[in-house]
């Protein structure tokens, strides 16, 4: 069934395969995901794609500055006819969820969504409503130096499992991209090959794959790295390493594994950590690479035995 979704995203994204890998880490152990890069590199296709081949309920909010958290989590709305307040479902209500150019929003809508992600509920007027299952979201974003853009604070892009920055493609990739367009194989005509029934047996399979002491040990130290690097303003937090580990089991299940080893840790763990650190002031004087630093911090942790 992996393989089914990875060829039909392929047939439709064109892009770095690693992308697609992700995406689909994040669905299979429950995280979410962000996605950033300059405008028409594929991002909203990405995601749609992905959507369009689980078969499960699809829903996409584009942001705006003038988009109110209600439009996000749903409010209610008083019927004349019962005389009852009523909700009124909002954009989270649904399985996936396209949060489509999320840091063009404000601070205040940005937030609403929180609940939702690090929970599975919203709360409107006191009363909580549970989300469906699956439940994720994809979220786009523009590079921060953008015009009309919000910067996402660290409590919100802490929420996102992964961060994957999409892009320019290349020769033959923007080639074929157009050949498809011509042909009419856009993201509207993908077709379901897996059910959300499988999403969830995967999911649970997901989840019992083995995890030894020294793996967990592993992805701790190399957070460890990151809060002694004097470059960063604050190193991951425990709940990075809870989203290292758990998005290292899903890589380990998608290369058809029942166990984690330590090269899935540091696969993954670029993608865990790139949106969670921030250089210093200095550091960004000094035109330091955040990219190139984790991956130095990476090798040089040692795994223990």
């Amino acid at each position: 069934m992996i393989d089914k979704l990875k060829d039909q995203i392929s047939e439709y994204f064109v892009g770095n395969k690693e992308v697609t890998e992700c995406l689909l880490i994040c669905l299979f152990s429950g995280g979410h995901i962000l996605l950033e890069g300059v405008p028409g590199v594929g991002k909203t296709t990405l995601a749609s794609t992905l959507a369009r081949s689980v078969e499960c309920d699809f829903g996409r909010i584009q942001f705006t500055p003038d988009t109110l958290p209600s439009d996000v989590m749903g409010t209610e709305i008083f019927n004349m006819k019962t005389g009852e307040f009523e909700y009124r479902e909002g954009a989270v209500m649904h399985q996936i969820v396209l949060a489509d150019e999320i840091n063009r929003t404000s601070p205040k809508t940005q937030a609403s969504l929180l609940e939702a992600m690090a929970e599975g509920q919203t709360t409107v007027s006191g009363v909580r409503h549970k989300l469906p299952q699956p439940f994720m979201v994809i979220a786009t974003q523009n590079p921060a130096q953008f015009m009309g853009t919000y910067p996402l604070p660290e409590a919100q892009t802490d929420r996102f499992m992964m961060k994957v920055t999409l892009d320019y493609p290349e020769e033959s990739e923007e080639l074929r991209m157009t050949r498809n367009m011509l042909g009419g194989k856009t993201a509207d005509t993908v077709e379901s090959v897996i059910t959300c029934e499988d999403v969830l047996k995967i999911k649970q399979q997901v989840s019992q794959v083995t995890v030894k002491d020294n793996v967990i040990l592993y992805a701790r130290n190399i957070a460890e790295m990151t809060r002694e690097e004097k470059h960063f303003v604050t190193g991951a937090s425990p709940r990075a390493v809870l989203a290292l580990v758990k998005a290292s089991q899903a890589k380990a299940f998608i290369d058809g594994r029942d166990y984690v080893r330590p090269d899935d840790v540091k696969a993954a763990a670029p993608y865990v950590l790139s949106h969670r650190l921030t250089l210093t002031s200095e550091a960004k004087i000094a035109k330091e690479n955040k990219d190139e630093m984790i991956a130095k911090l990476i090798q040089k942790t040692k795994i223990p035995m």
